[in-house]
């Protein structure tokens, strides 16, 4: 089941969900309104599941940074979200949709335990300029059932993360791609 704005509330206040920077005015009926962060990595080259990402990484200044097309972007969010009792669902919505914004489309789901600043993969139709702590899309929560099993306490790719993370595949190829 979904959590309602009211019940983010509260689990944020009896310190079940963690929101960092946390605004009670970004609640919305079912969601938080998470923000972009200040920097933003721009993968280089030609991509290979089996190598690491080349990357440049660069700061949004306060004017905004033109995103462009057949760009891979991978950015962070500005806040730190996480919960022990909860999972959490990371979108883009309708407002970042509009200006042809693909936002994290391929690994919303945060695990119970897994406290971060999300890694976002962003993609743009067309060139738009964007801008750090802009809002950029909903977070929701989740009752779990069954038994807990904390994602930080688990061998897994992504458990120690601190912000923008290439992707860790290559680790999974002994002798490195092609």
């Amino acid at each position: 089941m979904i959590l309602t704005g009211p019940a983010i509330a509260a689990a944020v206040r009896a310190g079940e969900i963690t929101i960092a920077p946390y605004d009670p005015a970004r609640l919305s009926p079912n969601a938080y309104d998470w923000r972009l962060g200040d920097t933003i990595r721009v993968c280089d080259g030609d991509l290979d599941a089996a190598v690491a990402t080349a990357f440049t990484e660069r700061i949004i200044p306060s004017t905004g940074l033109v995103l462009e097309p057949e760009a891979l972007y991978l950015g962070v969010t500005l806040e730190k979200t996480g919960s022990e009792k909860y999972a959490q669902l990371l979108n883009g919505d309708r407002a970042t949709g509009a200006l042809g914004l693909w936002v994290h489309v391929s690994a919303p789901l945060g695990h119970q335990g897994h406290a971060i600043r999300w890694t976002l993969e962003i993609r743009a139709a067309k060139p738009v300029r964007v801008y750090p702590g802009m809002t950029f899309g909903k977070l929701v929560f989740l009752t779990a059932f069954g038994t807990p099993a904390s994602y930080q306490r688990q061998h897994a790719k992504y458990a120690a993360t601190s912000g923008i993370d290439i992707s860790r595949l290559y680790r999974e190829f002994p002798q490195g791609g092609s």
